[in-house]
């Protein structure tokens, strides 16, 4: 994971991220990556708000290991219920239903 370093921070600004460190109950580290995570994670919530962008990939948080999660396309919910309606017009006749399914498994133990 890459590591990044920020010389000569003028020692208020300093004291004012341990004190800020201290009322989140973090280290300074972990504040300063609070931050820095907030920083990247609104920046992609602008750019995926911001018109003709959508179907460019774009990192939209990390993972626990600092991969990146990219995001290649997104829809609305009402996109996404569209575009089910018109792939599935009709409900499924015939079929059981989840909940059959599940009392079926549940009554078979």
């Amino acid at each position: 994971m890459p590591n990044l370093s920020i010389k000569d921070v003028p020692e208020d600004w300093a004291q004012a991220l341990r004190l800020r460190a201290a009322r989140h109950h973090r280290s300074l580290q972990g504040e300063l990556m609070a931050m820095v995570e907030q920083a990247v994670t609104e920046d992609s919530a602008q750019q995926a708000e911001a018109p003709g962008e959508r179907g460019r990939p774009r990192i939209v948080a990390y993972d626990q290991r600092g991969w990146p999660i990219v995001r290649q396309g997104w829809k609305t919910p009402e996109e996404v219920v569209a575009s089910m309606r018109e792939k599935f017009p009709e409900p499924v006749a015939g079929q059981l239903s989840s909940i059959d399914i599940i009392r079926q498994d549940r009554d078979s133990r």
